[in-house]
């Protein structure tokens, strides 16, 4: 059953099902997302390149202008990012010392 746009929403169940539809999708994505922290743990060659503060804060800047673009709370979706990027350096961190 296709997901009914939020607009068209009537009941709670309705919601709910949309949410858990775009959940499953965000949770696919950062699977996606963290298979490339894993590469770049595999291409690094040192482990000193892991965190790049730099990368990080551009990173977070184009977040807050995609989120303002599309309409989401800038700060919120740069918090949730700082957090993303921050278990995306530790994630990295244990595959360059595992290999």
């Amino acid at each position: 059953m296709p997901m009914i746009a939020p607009e068209e929403c009537r009941s709670m169940t309705e919601v709910r099902a949309g949410v858990d539809e775009i959940d499953e999708k965000i949770v696919a994505l950062l699977g996606t997302r963290f298979r490339f922290m894993e590469a770049a743990a595999r291409i690094k060659p040192r482990r000193e390149d892991v965190r790049d503060e730099v990368r990080k804060a551009a990173v977070i800047d184009h977040v807050r202008r995609a989120a303002a673009a599309a309409g989401v709370p800038t700060e919120l979706a740069a918090n949730l990012y700082d957090m993303l990027i921050e278990g995306s350096i530790a994630y990295e961190f244990e595959k360059f010392d595992a290999r």
